[in-house]
């Protein structure tokens, strides 16, 4: 198997996700308003985040680049991906220095002021590594070959970095990261999938828990070139949980935190709603969630609080559905929890609406809710409702061949959305519709090996859920990209793509979003811009 090295680079990457240009125009002779049409353009530079995939020596992790072809973005530029320094394995206080030494490395932990008194005596060690790493530096993984044909690479073990990403020219316009691990046995075995993500300052994770039988770590990668300083605040079933050292975490430059939620608190709960909230700088964000029997999964970030939800593309096979939801504030949300299945809306017997208190998490069992279809959870508010964050748990299998995976709720596909890392037969695409029939065009790119992309397009009925049959590429040779573009404007479709992979007769599977992919800006006119500007 030809595999791509994975080494710890410590260099500077400068990453964010759009860049454009914003213009106006001056006023005219008669001293008329004449806003001009803005320019729809492809954005030139963006940025991707991808956590550490393992810590089992059994994993196997693969990586899957791709940038779908974009109008008017041309075929220049790059896209790379360079390993960031993994700073530590957890992150828990002692009860004299309050440092780390699981894995018999130690951490700074903040003081109770934020201050880092002991930052003076490893400021020589951080530059004698960043020195190390400079010297067994690699070129970038990933390198593409052009946009519309994706790229793999692979590491294996519980070495593998996480990865700070950018992209610029035609490559940057919808690209996306897709990271796949496998690990055949151990805590947290089976199929474990998260799209890299984009830097930012505000990540919510309800679905996580400190329960005894669950891992659960909350990674923090930092692609900028100074310390980022993040607060990790855990919400149970009676409000926010104290924490001991969850205040003020400083994630260095160009490295990654990967911080076990259990050293944060001494309670154990079920179900917990995560907030990361970043104070200073920028970081990428994921809860990596290991059970002990049911396997393990990465939990992505649930979309923003809204009052309405979509969890799109539970498992028509699954045997177990856990919807977790949490209301930020102090005012309780009143939920009405439908199903999208291929026939319309309908109502789960007996769990017709959820009521979320004010500042907690709200936890209920949908059991086997699918009952054999392709469905997707609709969260509406009543009167009043305010606005909540949520994720759902899927289980699959029976008995001691169990394996879990996570889909949090989701923003709508938009324009555009990708996901990579198919395989001819292991692949599942839900769309659906929850408020208006849609079209919606699928392409399916060329394979990593080889091949020819193909298209084809689906109508979607209101309140509707399909797993749709897949356009696979003629001649495919390795894995494929899926792109999905909505065709119909003001009508929400939301998408999410499920992989599957059988070991030892456990049903392992991953399921990931696909929110717009934002590869395009509105440029207005340079004139109107300066119009603007002047009044």
């Amino acid at each position: 198997m030809n595999r791509t090295t994975l080494s710890l680079i410590a260099g500077t990457v400068a990453l964010a996700a759009i860049t454009g240009f914003a213009s106006l125009s001056g006023p005219d002779a008669s001293g008329t308003d004449t806003a001009e049409a803005a320019a729809v353009l492809p954005v030139e530079r963006s940025g991707l985040l991808c956590p550490a995939p393992s810590a089992s020596d059994l994993a196997e992790t693969t990586y899957t680049s791709f940038t779908p072809v974009t109008k008017g973005a041309g075929s220049d530029g790059s896209a790379q991906l360079q390993a960031a320094p993994r700073e530590s394995t957890d992150t828990a206080a002692t009860e004299d220095d309050g440092k780390t030494s699981e894995d018999g490395k130690t951490t700074d932990t903040p003081d109770a002021d934020g201050s880092d008194t002991d930052k003076a005596d490893t400021d020589k060690a951080d530059t004698d590594k960043a020195d190390d790493d400079k010297k067994t530096a690699v070129k970038p993984v990933l390198a593409p070959k052009a946009p519309g044909t994706p790229v793999t690479g692979e590491t294996s073990g519980a070495d593998g970095p996480a990865l700070v990403g950018t992209a610029e020219g035609g490559f940057a316009s919808g690209w996306t990261v897709q990271q796949t691990t496998q690990v055949t046995a151990g805590n947290g075995r089976g199929l474990l999938g998260v799209t890299c993500t984009a830097p930012d300052t505000e990540f919510w994770f309800p679905g996580v828990s400190t329960a005894a039988d669950r891992t659960d770590y909350v990674h923090l990668t930092n692609p900028d070139d100074s310390a980022a300083v993040a607060d990790i605040e855990l919400y149970g079933k009676d409000g926010a949980v104290a924490t001991t050292v969850g205040e003020g975490l400083t994630i260095p430059a160009h490295s990654t935190e990967p911080i076990l939620l259990s050293t944060l608190t001494g309670e154990k709960q079920d179900d917990l709603t995560v907030h990361v909230n970043v104070r200073s700088g920028r970081v990428g964000a994921a809860v990596q969630a290991l059970d002990d029997k049911l396997g393990g999964d990465w939990l992505a970030a649930s979309t923003d609080p809204a009052g309405t939800l979509v969890v799109p593309g539970i498992p028509k096979d699954a045997t177990a559905v856990r919807l977790v939801a949490f209301a930020p504030g102090d005012t309780d949300a009143d939920l009405k929890v439908q199903l999208a299945a291929p026939t319309g809306l309908i109502t789960p017997a007996g769990q017709e609406t959820l009521h979320v208190k004010g500042g907690m998490t709200t936890a209920v069992d949908l059991g086997d809710v699918t009952r054999g279809e392709a469905g997707s959870l609709v969260l509406t508010p009543t009167d009043g409702s305010a606005p909540v964050v949520a994720a759902v748990r899927v289980v699959r299998g029976k008995g001691d061949k169990q394996e879990s995976a996570f889909i949090p709720a989701t923003a709508q596909v938009g324009a555009r959305a990708s996901v990579a890392g198919n395989g001819a037969k292991d692949a599942t695409l839900s769309l659906t519709a929850p408020t208006g029939t849609a079209k919606v065009k699928v392409t399916a790119s060329a394979g990593t090996g080889g091949g020819t992309a193909a298209s084809q397009t689906y109508t979607i009925k209101q309140g509707t859920t399909q797993d749709v049959r897949l356009p696979v590429p003629a001649g495919l040779k390795g894995t494929y990209a899926l792109t999905v573009e909505n065709l119909t404007a003001g009508t929400p479709v939301y998408a999410s793509r499920t992989l599957t992979a059988t070991d030892g007769g456990i049903p392992g599977f991953t399921v990931q979003t696909l929110p717009d992919d934002r590869g395009t800006v509105a440029v207005p006119e340079a004139d109107e811009d300066l119009r603007v500007l002047q009044k």
